[in-house]
């Protein structure tokens, strides 16, 4: 056995096992370039390995689905020609180290992989996790990572939809950065990250290569710690949004040209990631030459051209006779776009540097043969014990104003404006829930995000199934029909049995949501080991979903908007306090059960919302979420400017009503005419329809039976709702 001085590839995060694997892949032992290459291209971050099995319960296959996981994005058909192409990346650890360019190159990337589909990016949804709001450093970390987010959106040009934001103890040392990125493009400009055709070029275009991000995907594939945070600086991608404009026009004008056969943007693990790839995907070959590249730093060894994550990168197939126009659309916006090398038909991805030949692999081995690994799996100790707590056994609530005010100010729930303001006038607010897009002929794109790490925590399963039917239901609130999701996996070590568990119960849980509502998963991005010194985040899927509304002028508001207008629960009568935010703002407790679901049900719900919109009955929609039904009526209020009263029936535990979750459940206004139509649908659909009360004046008050609760004129409401999270400083 060798020594540890003599075992590079521990140094590299490889295993003794998988060294093995590499050395019968190769029929020898590798050098040190190749390993590097194999470490990269192995780690977690870029194959999947501790993943890929569970992977592979969720359906990626529908009616719409032009292009499904394996490649840069997702894509679907939105019909008359066009298609979007979506997908959503994290950038958990460099966000961790350097919040500013961590958040700015996590949209920057995705940007980049839309761009590559042949796509034009149209807009930008975030996910963000953060610590405790009262905690210097994560304050920090959110205001630097919000405002290094809507920097690049800025700079491209591409506005900030929404999206959504946590605050947790679980996320202090280890905040989540999820960025999802949509882009339309004609059906026929669609291309793919394949290097067909031998004798090709290979373009490397864009910025020149430096050492930023060496290593970032291996750094990607293991836990953080204290030291490593504050200390050791590892690499960090830094970016430059003004490149990246001109990167995506450069990149989308070739593409709409013709003239390219395949497009690969350079992200995790750089050259050696974008080569490989392309190679094995399309069953080719292929040679380079590093003395070829461009570079912004002298001596860089060949490992640290292959594996720079240096940002604002392309790589591009192009059929020699097209290579002086492709080459003239990047030069003429000030970028590199050089031929390194050739399409080879071997299988073999060949690299010389100063004339030697320091690399020789097989395209497959490296993209796709990592081992698949099928970790033990447990559940957790705390599983059954918090799941057993039963929140009414607490005292009963008697101040529902002020319970009120608490969730609505809580962070978790309190208006985004912050983000519309990072955006520089781009965004919406992200508690309005799904964005609409236009499109031509009246149409519009609908897309959204959701996810609750907090309830996936108490029950890994039933949360990620949450999860995708928030994600659904924001969009039927909107009228459109889903027609894919992408997902963000976010979980702690793989290796440790407790969160393997909770990772296959949330795979498990989004694929019968998905199978039960017809939504394809075309794509999506596992992120592992967030983890600070040994204590894992909250498990947090988070769903991005895209919707398609025929007719766009019939999508109602998510604020009650005229005086007299009928209120209505749509939807499920199945709610707890466990996992609940009134629980959590106002009782200082994660605990208790989530309530069970009834995925027909909630089927036949986002069918009927479709309907109703289709015949413009509906003033106003909302689903229910954070806060229950209290926090959704005060924002309808907020959102209209418009007053309600509600009455409700006797109940002991009133809070139950007013703050209880579950899923299911949207808020609907209709004018008294139409009322009598949305019930004969809703009887139709079985779908349960509860008056609650009438829209109007300058308060909301909600009463029990005889009882009165909530008394709040709007303005209260509004201070409380507006001013929990100061605008970060740009």
């Amino acid at each position: 056995m060798k020594s540890k001085d003599e075992q590079p590839w521990r140094e590299l995060g490889l295993t003794g096992e998988e060294y093995e694997r590499i050395k019968r892949e190769l029929g020898r032992e590798p050098n040190l370039v190749e390993l590097n290459m194999y470490s990269v291209m192995w780690s977690e971050h870029c194959s999947y390995k501790h993943s890929r099995a569970a992977l592979r319960r969720l359906p990626a296959t529908g009616p719409r689905v032009l292009q499904g996981p394996g490649e840069n994005a997702g894509v679907v058909d939105l019909g008359g020609g066009l298609a979007a192409a979506f997908k959503i990346e994290s950038h958990n650890h460099p966000t961790a180290v350097e919040p500013f360019q961590g958040a700015a190159t996590g949209a920057g990337g995705i940007i980049r992989d839309i761009v590559a589909m042949g796509a034009r990016p149209v807009a930008l949804l975030g996910s963000l996790r953060f610590g405790p709001l009262e905690d210097g450093r994560s304050r920090y970390l959110f205001e630097r990572a919000a405002a290094g987010m809507a920097w690049y959106a800025r700079e491209t040009g591409i506005p900030v939809a929404g999206g959504d934001i946590y605050f947790e103890e679980s996320y202090r040392g280890n905040p989540l950065v999820n960025v999802m990125c949509v882009g339309l493009l004609p059906v026929e400009r669609l291309v793919r990250g394949r290097a067909s055709g031998e004798g090709n070029l290979v373009l490397l275009a864009g910025a020149p290569t430096g050492r930023d991000g060496i290593h970032g995907a291996s750094f990607a594939s293991v836990e953080l710690t204290a030291e490593i945070e504050e200390e050791e600086r590892p690499p960090v991608q830094v970016g430059d949004a003004a490149l990246g404009k001109a990167l995506m026009e450069a990149t989308l004008e070739v593409i709409e040209k013709g003239l390219v056969v395949g497009v690969q943007d350079l992200g995790g693990a750089g050259l050696s990631c974008a080569s490989t790839e392309t190679a094995a995907r399309a069953g080719s070959g292929m040679e380079l030459d590093l003395d070829l590249v461009p570079l912004r730093e002298e001596g860089m060894a060949a490992y640290e051209i292959l594996t720079s994550e240096s940002q604002e990168r392309m790589l591009l197939i192009v059929e020699p006779e097209k290579q002086a126009e492709v080459a003239a659309a990047f030069t003429r916006r000030g970028l590199y776009c050089e031929a390194i090398g050739r399409v080879a038909g071997d299988g073999m991805v060949t690299v010389k540097h100063h004339g030697e030949t320091v690399a020789r692999v097989p395209a497959k081995s490296v993209a796709e043969g990592a081992p698949v690994y099928d970790p033990a799996s447990r559940e957790p100790s705390y599983f059954r014990e918090l799941a057993s707590f039963d929140p009414l056994e607490l005292p009963r609530e008697e101040d529902f104003n002020g319970a009120l005010l608490k969730i609505l100010s809580s962070p978790d729930v309190a208006g985004r404006a912050w983000m519309a303001h990072c955006a520089g006038g781009q965004g919406v607010e992200a508690d309005e829930g799904a964005a609409l897009l236009p499109l031509p002929q009246g149409r519009a794109m609908v897309v959204a995000v959701a996810g609750n790490g907090r309830q996936v925590f108490l029950d890994p399963y039933r949360g990620a199934v949450f999860a995708v039917c928030e994600a659904a239901r924001l969009l039927a609130c909107a009228g459109a029909e889903p027609l894919g999701i992408t997902d963000g996996l976010n979980f702690g070590s793989p290796e440790k049995p407790e969160v393997y568990w909770q990772f296959k119960q949330a795979v498990e849980g989004i694929a019968d949501a998905c199978r039960t509502l017809s939504l394809p998963v075309v794509g999506g991005n596992v992120s592992f080991y967030n983890e600070v010194d040994g204590e894992a985040i909250y498990p947090t899927p988070v769903i991005g979903a895209v919707g398609l509304l025929e007719d766009a002028a019939k999508r109602c508001g998510t604020g009650f908007s005229e005086d007299g207008d009928l209120l209505y629960l749509l939807g499920a009568d199945s709610v707890t306090l466990g996992g609940s935010q009134y629980l959590k703002s106002c009782r200082g407790r994660v605990a208790g059960a989530l309530p069970t679901i009834d995925l027909d049900l909630e089927r036949r719900l986002l069918e009927l919302l479709r309907r109703l919109t289709g015949e413009g009955l509906l003033r106003c929609a909302r689903a229910l979420s954070e806060g229950g039904l209290a926090a959704a009526l005060a924002k309808c209020c907020l959102r209209g400017r418009r007053g309600a009263a509600v009455k409700l029936p006797a109940t002991e535990r009133p809070e139950l009503s007013l703050f209880g979750e579950g899923p299911t459940r949207v808020i609907v206004a209709v004018s008294p005419e139409s009322a009598a139509r949305l019930e004969a649908l809703a009887r139709e659909a079985a779908v349960p329809a509860v008056i609650l009360g009438q829209a109007g004046g300058e308060k909301l008050r909600i009463a029990a039976g005889a009882r009165e609760l909530v008394d709040l004129p709007l303005a209260q409401l509004e201070k409380a709702y507006r001013e929990a999270i100061p605008c970060p400083t740009p």
